[in-house]
Formats: structure tokens, C-alpha cells, sequence
């Protein structure tokens, strides 16, 4: 007995976790700089945390009215209906609900590449095929309408991604209406935008009212700082919203993670401090780091360093996580995510160290 064909299926592959590395090392953890996994420095907002101790004793109950308080103060905050609302999670929750409302069997998504792999592996899952758009090194992974739409082929599900994952570059809003524009009536447009927040671009959600094609993606990993939670949620078209709970698993969103999201709404100044450090960062690791860095809208930064594994691997002997991007097919990149000011700095001087060392010892 065995389980069906997976051999198309990729594996997702995480940063390196803090814990996994002190071990490996042996070293304790508070030795490390994790700068892996684009989380947020600063932690979940104290209110995220005091709302998970009020309603710790209350887990024994189904989330059904937290999980409707916080699809209403969504709806609140975007000025959308509930029914648009998919709480669901993480972001990839949404995802897979997307892709059971959407795909049938032999169906096809359009995927950037490199990108986010859960894309490729929600389709997968639901019996779709693959295709992509090439997003080019050489010119920073511009995103545009005219480069998504020449590989564009009739797909059900097209995905953008705003800020992109790995490299950090934006689509701006006219460049999603043209493609929403030129596509098949029965192509949705999906919008990513995970790292949001973090960004100088107006997000697609507003579009969402306007038209039955886009939807757009948003999570509370990131700027929120609930990454462990697993909380997301999407908003979709209003003649979509009747597909939820359909499509929905039977109470995914956990009654801790959404009194936490309720929470962490609540409090911006967590969210500002967390985005204004993360563009401090990104500027610094960009403008101090000796390495071809891409202009990034996200919590991090792309580096061309040559062999990304030997610096990865290498910089995480001198105490320092950052994530080889050879499984983005990126094999000469790492990518940096943001750290408080002390750990950035730290971290990249520490970088600049194995960049020397590793280049003397090519030179040898």
C-alpha cells in the first residue's frame, strides 16, 4: 500500500530553526541571529499576547465566535462584507481554499518563478497543472503586466505576489488591473500580499469590490509578529463569499490565534514599530552589506553572494541564520530577513566576515 504519485510535488523548505541550529552547533540559542524566515524581530504585539493568556482556559470550546469576531473586524478594517472574508491558517490556508473553490482536475494556475512554492503545491494537490512566468535577476525581478501576461495561457488561477518572495519587488495596482483586464472571465487573480505592510504601494484589496476576478491574500505571520499561530485570511469577490463554508476545514482557525489576530488589530503601535525598523533594516543591510543586494519592499533582502550554500552554511557557524535561496532556483542568493537595529548590525558584520573569508580563500 502506498500513497498516490507525489513525485511532482516539491517539498517546501523552511528557514532553519534557531532551536535545530543550537543543537546541531552546540551553543546555546540567545548565541544566534535567526534572519531566516522573515519573522518579525519585535515579537507578537503584548496585547496579541495578553488576549492568549485571557482565553488560554477557554480551548476546550469550538472557535466559533472568535473566529466570527475577527471575520467582522476584518471586514471592518477593509471595508468589505463578512461573506468576502476567508479566515483561514496562515496565508496558505487560504491558498488551499482557493484552490478547492476554484481548480478542477487538469485545470492550470500561472505561477511566478522563482516565487512562493506553496502555489505550485496547493494546485498540485487539487489536481492542476503548473505553469509560470520567468521573474528575471538581471533586471530585480521587475513584476510587470506585460511579462505576466506573455506567459499567460488561458490559466485559472494567476498568482502575483506584492511585495515578491524572494527578491522583495512590487506590481503596482494599474499593473494588476491590466492583467485583471486582459484575462479570461473565468481567470482569477490572486494578490499575495503577505508583506504588505511593509510596503510603499497600495494594496489590491479595494479592487476586490470593484470586480469578480481578484483576490487578495493577507496574513498576521509578519508584521503582526504570529507567525507560530498560523492565522491568515483572504478577500475575495462578493459572489465568491457563498463558497466558504464548502470549502472551509471545520474550525481551522484556532481560538488563540483568532483572539490574538482581534488583539494585535487593535494595536498599530506594535505594527509601526515593527515596519519602521523593518525599513531601517533593510536600507542598512542593503547600503552596509558587501554584496549585490535587490531593492526589497518586504522584511528582507535579496544578496548575490556567489556560492549561497557555503555562505549560508558558513555564516551560520559564525552564529548567523540566513536562508540559501538554491530551493528558489536562486543558487548564487541568500536572503536576509530584517533583525532589530543591534541584531542587523551585528549580523551584518558578521556576513561581511565570511564574505572576506570566503573570497580569500577562492583566491588561494
Amino acid at each position: 500500500m502506498q500513497p498516490r504519485d507525489l513525485s511532482d510535488h516539491s517539498p517546501y523548505v523552511p528557514g532553519r530553526g534557531v532551536e535545530e541550529v543550537a543543537r546541531e552547533l552546540g551553543i546555546d540559542r540567545s548565541e544566534l541571529i535567526k534572519l531566516s524566515s522573515n519573522e518579525n524581530p519585535h515579537g507578537p504585539s503584548p496585547a496579541a499576547v495578553e488576549a492568549i493568556r485571557e482565553h488560554a482556559d477557554r480551548v476546550h470550546v469550538y472557535p466559533k465566535s472568535s473566529h466570527t469576531d475577527l471575520t467582522e473586524r476584518i471586514a471592518e478594517e477593509w471595508d468589505v462584507t463578512t461573506e468576502q472574508v476567508w479566515v483561514s491558517p496562515g496565508a496558505d490556508g487560504s491558498i488551499d481554499y482557493l484552490s478547492r473553490a476554484a481548480l478542477e482536475s487538469d485545470d492550470r494556475v500561472l505561477v511566478p518563478d522563482p516565487g512562493f512554492a506553496y502555489y505550485a503545491m496547493s494546485a498540485r494537490y487539487h489536481h492542476a497543472d503548473v505553469e509560470t512566468y520567468p521573474l528575471s535577476i538581471d533586471d530585480g525581478f521587475a513584476q510587470t503586466a506585460e511579462r505576466v501576461l506573455s506567459a499567460y495561457g488561458g490559466e485559472r488561477i494567476v498568482y502575483l505576489t506584492s511585495p515578491h518572495n524572494p527578491s522583495g519587488s512590487v506590481i503596482p495596482l494599474e499593473e494588476v488591473e491590466t492583467i485583471a483586464d486582459a484575462t479570461a472571465e473565468e481567470t482569477l487573480v490572486v494578490v499575495d500580499e503577505a508583506y504588505g505592510e511593509f510596503a510603499d504601494v497600495d494594496s489590491a484589496i479595494p479592487l476586490v469590490n470593484d470586480r469578480d476576478d481578484v483576490a487578495v491574500l493577507r496574513t498576521f505571520s509578519k508584521a503582526y509578529g504570529l507567525a507560530g499561530l498560523r492565522i491568515g485570511y483572504s478577500v475575495v469577490p462578493e459572489e465568491w463569499g457563498g463558497a466558504y463554508a464548502r470549502v472551509n476545514t471545520p474550525f481551522a482557525a484556532s481560538e488563540l490565534a483568532c483572539r490574538a489576530a482581534l488583539a494585535a488589530l487593535d494595536d498599530p503601535e506594535h505594527v509601526a514599530e515593527s515596519v519602521e525598523t523593518a525599513r531601517w533594516s533593510r536600507e542598512y543591510i542593503s547600503r552596509e552589506l558587501d554584496a549585490e543586494t535587490f531593492e526589497s519592499a518586504g522584511n528582507f533582502v535579496l544578496a548575490r553572494v556567489g556560492d549561497a550554500s557555503a555562505v549560508a552554511e558558513t555564516a551560520q557557524e559564525r552564529g548567523v541564520i540566513i536562508r540559501d535561496c538554491t530551493s528558489f532556483g536562486l543558487p548564487e542568493c541568500v536572503r536576509v530577513s530584517t533583525g532589530t537595529r543591534e541584531d542587523t548590525k551585528e549580523a551584518v558584520e558578521r556576513l561581511n566576515g565570511v564574505l572576506t573569508d570566503l573570497d580569500l580563500e577562492a583566491e588561494a
